[in-house]
């Protein structure tokens, strides 16, 4: 069996995952087993910079804050702000830390240098203003809407003044309330004020559909784009709360089904000025239903990934990738009749693989899935190996590479 899948590794480059795509995606996701891991970072920073330099990709889509993630796009395209300042406030989920973040944002700025605004390298923050325990007010979105378009357009056609708007708003506190996430009568989402602040954000995101050649033509596609971002950043934000104060049974499960769909919708309009390398956890960016546990309830939802492919389509491609070791969190060698464990016992310190070779290999039915000690590593599923085109497979993921890795 481990010379069978022998033969079809490949390096862990650019052309190699290319040529294991049936063609060259408008979205490229490359998915994670777990969160903070340097060197999966810095694989995610080679393969992105070969895919820039030699196929034409043009943004990255992090895990992270759509909206504290314009700072680092206006840093890497025009060198607003200074390095370490932007990425610390840039990227959420405390990943500002990462030295592999920061070298990502550093690569982009300099590759950006001097370059025409078309053949710049974009990023783009393609999660909420989401945190696990909270979501933070939409007041951010809102504010930030209602006053590109009172620029814009003037303020007649706007729904409510810039007070009235406040007033509703009322205390961020409210809605930020940690309580809230595990007690639904904690949460704002369902007062009246909340109601009022879902029709100024639809009607107002209707008038940036209205005046978008105005937009557009006032301050460039640019504007138009960030119109739009604040738009259904500020309607996602208002769902995610709704469905916080809801009370019944499928209340954690709507939640994660509205996360989502923000994460879908910032992708998909990633992919609208070409050619994205997303990264995220695997189970955001896997086709077909995701589940986990939570307090001892099952939950499944429809994925970004798989919501994106019925958008894109063809045009969508999933890479998962799998972990051999992690020493350091108390994850050791794989038994061999796992997935893991077959790509464990290969040469290899990390490799390319079709994800149907993978499975043709690992036969019919498909071994179980590996269980893990540690709750923050999630190994692949056998048997949804249809879910992506290849598997990126390290075989030991080490707090420091060893070289040449």
């Amino acid at each position: 069996m481990t010379t069978d899948i022998g033969k079809a590794v490949r390096p862990v480059d650019a052309g190699a995952l290319v040529g294991l795509l049936p063609r060259l995606p408008r979205v490229l996701a490359l998915g994670e087993p777990t969160h903070g891991e340097e060197h999966l970072l810095e694989l995610r920073n080679g393969l992105f910079r070969h895919l820039v330099e030699e196929y034409g990709y043009r943004t990255i889509a992090l895990e992270t804050d759509c909206l504290a993630g314009l700072a680092v796009d206006a840093h890497v395209t025009d060198g607003t702000g200074v390095l370490d300042e932007v990425v610390e406030r840039g990227l959420s989920h405390g990943w500002g830390a990462s030295a592999a973040n920061r070298e990502l944002v550093r690569w982009m700025r300099a590759h950006n240098e001097g370059r025409p605004a078309a053949e710049r390298v974009r990023f783009a923050g393609f999660d909420g203003p989401l945190e696990i325990t909270a979501a933070q007010s939409p007041r951010a979105a809102l504010t930030a809407l209602h006053g590109l378009l009172a620029d814009r357009i003037g303020t007649g056609p706007l729904p409510r003044t810039a007070a009235e708007l406040d007033r509703l708003l009322g205390d961020d506190g409210r809605w930020t309330e940690p309580a809230a996430m595990r007690d639904p009568s904690r949460s704002a989402g369902r007062s009246p004020e909340a109601v009022g602040l879902r029709v100024v954000a639809d009607e107002l995101s209707e008038l940036v559909e209205e005046r978008a050649p105005l937009l557009a033509a006032g301050g460039g596609p640019g504007e138009l784009e960030r119109a739009r971002l604040y738009a259904r950043t500020a309607l996602g934000l208002l769902r995610y709360h709704h469905a916080m104060a809801d009370g019944s049974p499928a209340r954690m499960e709507r939640i994660i089904a509205v996360r989502a769909r923000m994460m879908a919708a910032n992708l998909t309009a990633a992919a609208e000025r070409g050619p994205v390398l997303a990264y995220a956890h695997n189970a955001h960016l896997q086709r077909g239903p995701s589940g986990m546990v939570m307090g001892g309830a099952p939950l499944a939802w429809w994925s970004a990934g798989a919501l994106v492919d019925g958008v894109l389509g063809e045009e969508y491609a999933c890479v998962a990738t799998a972990l051999g070791t992690l020493p350091h969190q108390g994850v050791d060698a794989p038994p061999p009749d796992t997935l893991e464990g077959v790509l464990y016992a290969l040469p290899d310190a990390a490799g390319l693989v079709d994800a149907r070779a993978l499975a043709a290999v690992l036969g019919d039915p498909p071994p179980a899935p590996r269980t893990s000690p540690w709750f923050g590593y999630a190994p692949l599923d056998p048997a949804r190996l249809d879910a992506c085109e290849a598997v990126l497979f390290v075989r030991d993921c080490l707090r420091t590479p060893p070289a040449g890795a």
